[in-house]
């Protein structure tokens, strides 16, 4: 119990205890020691059975719940189970899978929506477990046809412990380096220390918020987080269990063109972890104004017809090499709230991609995350794939239409990002990232005059769906910016 009480969640407990029995010089002599000794052993079985179920359940957020309740005593007395105890405040980052277009399936597939649904997410479970190395991240909520996965970097004791390690060695450093007096050294960390983390409110959390980019190691952990998400993204197309799905009649209406389609939003920041509920029932959760935003980020990329959205926050905290392969797509306050947000894309599709001529074993994916380097992100042959579709040509026509597009200078704006659709289209089309014949129509497809049904369909599936978005909101406004324009638009759906 004193095991399950430090940690509650752990795997190894029967493997602990193997191992003290092995080092233990005491030898079992008698027939009623080893009945003990048996009994015991059925013991331990059954609470690891029962925190295996927990583990299953309630995830990481829950491991604080049970560990406080297996240690609470009250006259040396181990009090009744209480899962309702107050919050603790913790840092993560937070991410939302969805399945697109669910309800449709749902209405197609009925009670079969189940299967298709465990299917995703034995394979998002599987790469965000993987790359995260364990534990640090783990799904915290499976919601129908969406997931909540949480990457737990610590409560705020433990952020707040490592970043005054961090400091301090930093200071060290340097005094060592420039020779300077203690003295210097205590001043410079006052001063960094109000630096840092400001005026502090009792009352007001987001005072006390600690510069996490700052953080050792945040970088890697980051980048693991978005990799799980992309390395899931190549998965789920080429799992042979969800590509059975492609052929299914009531999806694909017997043409083979249904395509499990995934969509993905991230944030980091704090948030208050605990129990939500009664003494009949209660969930584990996280509760933050950033898992709401995680969840409006994935939302948003419909409208920006991508794959994954990234918010600032979680841009400054992956490593160069990373952000270096990210699109600034625009700038918005997002639907319920008033924080200026940088919005971010890493580029991924799947037409065109046979993510199955890039198939590896358990084993050999496992040793590529033990090998992790920023060098991945230029190297994994999952990425590239997914990116092919992207040219640097088209990079710096967008970066240059976004920037003229958010200083007010819609009408240059706007011609660059038709141009910039215009390279990706042209790039698809003459590299054959397509899954569909074409080349009597390519003519058409370049004709902007040409507004016909398949035409357009066409267009919008092969070109950019974040220059699209841009280009309907400036037309829509005589490709004239506000009077009050501040750089900001404001996203009304969520």
């Amino acid at each position: 119990v004193l095991r399950y009480a430090e940690n509650p969640l752990s795997q190894d407990v029967n493997k602990t205890r193997s191992q003290d029995r092995h080092d233990d010089d005491n030898i079992i002599e008698n027939e009623g020691e080893e009945i003990g000794n048996f009994e015991t052993e059925q013991l331990i079985n059954a609470i690891t059975k029962i925190a295996d179920l927990l583990r299953k359940c309630w995830g990481v957020a829950g491991a604080g719940i049970i560990s406080s309740n297996l240690a609470r005593t009250k006259d040396g007395k181990t009090v009744v189970f209480n899962p309702t105890v107050p919050g603790k405040r913790v840092y993560a980052l937070f991410g939302f899978v969805a399945i697109s277009e669910f309800n449709e399936l749902l209405r197609a597939l009925d009670r079969d929506v189940m299967i298709l649904i465990n299917d995703v997410a034995q394979v998002v479970h599987d790469e965000v477990y993987r790359w995260a190395l364990g534990e640090h991240g783990q799904c915290n909520k499976n919601l129908g046809n969406a997931f909540l996965m949480v990457w737990r970097i610590g409560d705020f004791s433990e952020v707040h412990k490592k970043k005054q390690v961090a400091t301090e060695k930093l200071f060290r450093d340097n005094a060592t380096k420039n020779n300077k007096n203690r003295s210097n050294l205590r001043r410079r960390h006052r001063n960094a220390g109000r630096v840092m983390y400001g005026r502090r409110s009792r009352n007001d959390p987001s005072s006390r918020e600690i510069q996490l980019e700052s953080l050792p190691g945040i970088q890697a952990f980051t980048d693991r987080a978005l990799l799980g998400m992309l390395k899931s993204f190549a998965g789920i197309h080429r799992d042979k269990q969800l590509n059975t799905w492609k052929n299914d009649f009531r999806l694909s209406a017997g043409v083979s063109a249904y395509h499990v389609d995934i969509i993905y939003g991230m944030d980091a920041g704090w948030a208050v972890e605990g129990a939500v509920g009664s003494e009949y029932k209660i969930d584990a959760t996280y509760l933050s104004p950033h898992v709401n935003m995680a969840s409006r980020m994935m939302s948003a990329t419909k409208q920006y017809g991508v794959t994954i959205l990234l918010s600032k926050a979680v841009e400054k905290l992956l490593s160069k090499n990373c952000r270096k392969k990210l699109r600034h797509l625009d700038t918005v306050y997002v639907k319920g709230s008033k924080v200026k947000q940088s919005i971010f894309t890493y580029d991924a599709r799947f037409q065109g991609v046979d993510f199955f001529l890039l198939e590896r074993t358990e084993e050999q994916a496992d040793l590529e995350s033990e090998a992790y380097t920023p060098n991945i992100w230029d190297q994994d042959q999952d990425l590239r794939a997914m990116r092919q579709h992207v040219s640097e040509s088209f990079l710096e026509t967008y970066h240059l239409g976004v920037a003229q597009y958010l200083a007010g200078n819609w009408s240059d704006a706007y011609n660059n990002f038709q141009l910039a659709d215009s390279i990706m289209i042209e790039r698809v089309l003459e590299d054959g990232y397509l899954e569909i014949d074409v080349d009597e129509l390519e003519d058409r497809i370049f004709n902007t005059e040409d507004q016909s049904e398949d035409i357009v369909r066409i267009r919008n599936e092969i070109g950019d769906g974040a220059c699209r978005t841009l280009m309907n909101y400036m037309q829509r406004r005589n490709l004239k910016p506000p009077s009050d324009w501040d750089a900001v638009r404001h996203l009304f759906s969520k």
